[in-house]
């Protein structure tokens, strides 16, 4: 208690005799204002240090006091040293109760009688194991294509597809892209590539756009893509002049085959301003209105290629030499020759010739067909073999 009476009789007075001695001789010298200033606010920060440091000494003499002896202290212990195993509070401060109730501290697992609730297991925790989750489904998640990268993906499945002609393969390969809402835009980009190619090329993308309606592509999707496709025509024309024609062609044969709504002619009666659009409806509106109607609009691109049988290619053959005789246009008939679309099937046209020159009269057949045979060779359309292979028929 002593000593509590002297902490306190230097708080009241911080400053000791020789130090009010020193201040006075120090105040009294020739010191500026701002060291002065200075002076004195280490002086204040000085005792208000000892202020507090005698208030917390006087803070533990009164709990020791009132408690006897420090809670947890070993009593045999010199000066009531405290316990260093326990779990109180040892600052003097606070309600001297366990931390945090007595489930603090290390290799503590809580309170006693604590129940911990089921926790929902954590996919983040480093010892979550899945396979003992019970039954897990996985799902395949296809990110749905974007606008700017259709074209770099159909584009090649449509050339394939007029390598081969299977249609199935088509679905299959569509149904593993997520075109989302933009699948509409698969038929306008075969159309639009077929406009370029040849017309087997569009007797088959047709056919796909029939397979295809009410499986992948309704009614709405596929008149959306004519929609685009007409008012693309001005940009088509540049690369295809003959579009606007084709592209009619293409919308009778898909509402003859049931892929367009009847009544899609309808919609743009007196509200088309393009004239290339115009053109392309006009014609679709006469091929439907044709006699025989459907039923002809199946051969509107004719039969492509080696599908067209044996009799009628001869027959083509004999009429393009024929109008070569009357017209001499050599460049005409070499463009109705590739129309035909049967390389493999032109040494026929050499054996057509050789005999409409035997049957003919006169020296002119012969000289025009000379020409004509030399110029499809020059070009490419007929090759050195397949003339010797007629000429050994005739040898024979």
């Amino acid at each position: 208690m002593s000593s509590l009476d002297d902490n306190k009789a230097e708080a009241n007075h911080p400053y000791s005799d020789d130090e009010d001695a020193q201040n006075e001789i120090e105040v009294n010298g020739n010191w500026t204002p701002q060291e002065k200033a200075l002076h004195e606010a280490r002086l204040k920060a000085k005792a208000k240090r000892r202020l507090r440091k005698s208030s917390s000494r006087s803070s533990t003499s009164e709990s020791c006091s009132q408690s006897g002896e420090l809670a947890g202290s070993d009593p045999n212990s010199p000066k009531g040293k405290v316990n260093t195993n326990d779990r109180k509070s040892r600052t003097g401060k606070g309600r001297g109760l366990p931390k945090k109730g007595g489930a603090g501290g290390k290799g503590v697992w809580g309170a006693a009688g604590m129940v911990y609730e089921m926790e929902e297991p954590d996919a983040r925790d480093p010892n979550y194991d899945e396979s003992a989750q019970g039954d897990t489904v996985y799902a395949t998640v296809v990110p749905e294509v974007d606008e700017k990268e259709m074209e770099k993906m159909v584009n090649p499945i449509v050339q394939e597809y007029f390598e081969h002609g299977d249609t199935k393969e088509v679905e299959m390969l569509l149904k593993e892209l997520n075109l989302g809402l933009h699948k509409f835009e698969f038929s306008s980009l075969a159309v639009s590539l077929s406009l370029e190619g040849k017309a087997s090329h569009r007797e088959l993308t047709s056919r796909l756009l029939s397979d295809l309606s009410g499986k992948m592509l309704s009614q709405s999707d596929m008149a959306r893509a004519f929609d685009k496709i007409l008012n693309e025509l001005p940009d088509l024309i540049l690369d295809t002049p003959e579009a606007p024609q084709m592209l009619g062609q293409f919308i009778a044969r898909a509402i003859a085959d049931h892929v367009l709504p009847m009544s899609f002619l309808d919609c743009y009666k007196g509200k088309v301003d393009c004239e290339h659009a115009r053109v392309a409806l006009d014609r679709a509106a006469v091929l439907l209105t044709m006699k025989r109607e459907m039923v002809r609009l199946d051969n509107v691109w004719g039969v492509g290629g080696g599908l067209r049988p044996v009799k009628h290619l001869v027959k083509e053959m004999n009429l393009l030499l024929k109008e070569y005789l009357i017209s001499g246009d050599i460049s005409e008939a070499e463009h109705c020759l590739r129309d035909l679309e049967v390389p493999h099937f032109h040494h026929e046209l050499v054996y057509e010739a050789v005999v409409m020159v035997l049957e003919s009269k006169g020296d002119s057949a012969i000289h025009m067909m000379l020409k004509l045979l030399q110029s499809l060779w020059k070009t490419g359309l007929i090759t050195v073999d397949q003339m010797n292979r007629r000429a050994e028929a005739f040898c024979k």
